[in-house]
């Protein structure tokens, strides 16, 4: 008889061939490597009370504990594995398997066939898609702060359990006038809600203005140290830019929070809209004050410093809703 082990959990298998699946794991048969045989140990003959001689049987020494299995987790998407080892290659982001970090805990340490019967349940946030193991769901969802009724219960593929929650969202649409022109409207902002986020439009639109505030800003602040007009003229040509690039930025962003989110009105959405207004109306204050008093930076204006305190907050309040945009966006990765 021969002996197989399993490369992935350690089971072995005692028959001709290997199986086709491992029973504790599911490897394929091809994970199965065949053990050499165990020499058989004979004891010495003692010799009994009656002076005869007892020879001991052969004994095959006990078979080896079950490996213990761990939890490993992707240091780049997140996602948890559960083995003896990680996998080579990580099935959402393909990282390698050296980017995967143990997690420790106490179900690591117990054996494979308990740890399937004690794994504990996996709630999803409806909003954010925020991944909890427990009991029970979160009283808030650490990263867009969503009820507990926003969670619902998965499997370990990740599919939904129970249906997601119904939550009221205000329908998307502008007052046209009349009730066909209404719902025109509304089908036609529906289209590019859709379309927006299937196309990702909001991070790519975002990104423009919030490469070029940053420069605003240098260019603003050596154009007064330096005293020199023309750098002055840079930065107003860049904010001309970003006022033009805002109007689409905060449109996608507001189809994003009403279709992906659901248009949950929660601590972080109610801060990042307040922060894109105030990077609206500061550009607009930036721009048209320099149409009204071109001489705004000059050395003797006695409103340069406010021009400049204006552009601080700017850039401070992109800044936030920048920061607040990836919270929602990698939230759920594993922090370095």
């Amino acid at each position: 008889m021969s002996h197989w082990e399993c490369g992935v959990c350690g089971y072995v298998h005692k028959e001709e061939k290997p199986p086709e699946a491992c029973p504790v794991c599911e490897a394929p048969e091809k994970m199965f490597t065949e053990k050499p045989a165990e020499p058989q140990q004979v004891e010495p003959q003692q010799a009994n009370d009656s002076g005869t001689t007892a020879v001991t049987t052969n004994r095959s020494e006990p078979a080896d504990p079950p490996k213990q299995v761990k939890t490993w987790r992707c240091t780049v998407s997140g996602y948890l594995h559960t083995g003896v080892e990680p996998p080579e290659k990580c099935p959402i982001c393909e990282a390698t398997a050296d980017q995967f970090e143990e997690v420790t805990d106490t179900d690591s340490h117990l054996p494979v066939a308990q740890t399937e019967k004690e794994t504990a349940a996996r709630w999803k946030c409806t909003v954010c898609g925020y991944i909890h193991e427990g009991d029970a769901p979160p009283a808030k969802c650490p990263v867009c702060a969503a009820p507990a009724s926003m969670f619902v219960p998965i499997d370990e593929e990740g599919n939904d359990l129970a249906e997601p929650p119904k939550v009221a969202v205000e329908p998307i649409s502008l007052p046209i006038g009349g009730k066909k022109k209404k719902k025109i409207g509304t089908r036609i902002l529906g289209w590019l809600a859709s379309l927006s986020l299937k196309l990702h439009l909001h991070p790519i639109s975002a990104h423009f203005p919030n490469g070029i505030l940053p420069a605003v800003v240098i260019f603003l602040l050596m154009a007064v140290f330096l005293e020199n007009a023309v750098l002055g003229t840079v930065a107003y040509c860049n904010l001309i830019f970003t006022l033009i690039m805002l109007p689409p930025v905060l449109l996608t962003g507001y189809l994003e929070w009403q279709k992906r989110y659901k248009g949950i009105k929660s601590a972080i959405f109610i801060t990042k809209i307040t922060c894109a207004v105030i990077v609206l109306f500061c550009v607009n204050i930036l721009v048209f004050w320099r149409v009204i008093d071109p001489q705004v930076l000059a050395p003797e204006s006695p409103y340069q410093l406010v021009y400049l305190a204006t552009s601080g907050v700017m850039i401070a309040a992109a800044a936030i809703a920048g920061h607040l945009g990836g919270k929602l966006v990698f939230g759920t990765r594993n922090s370095q």
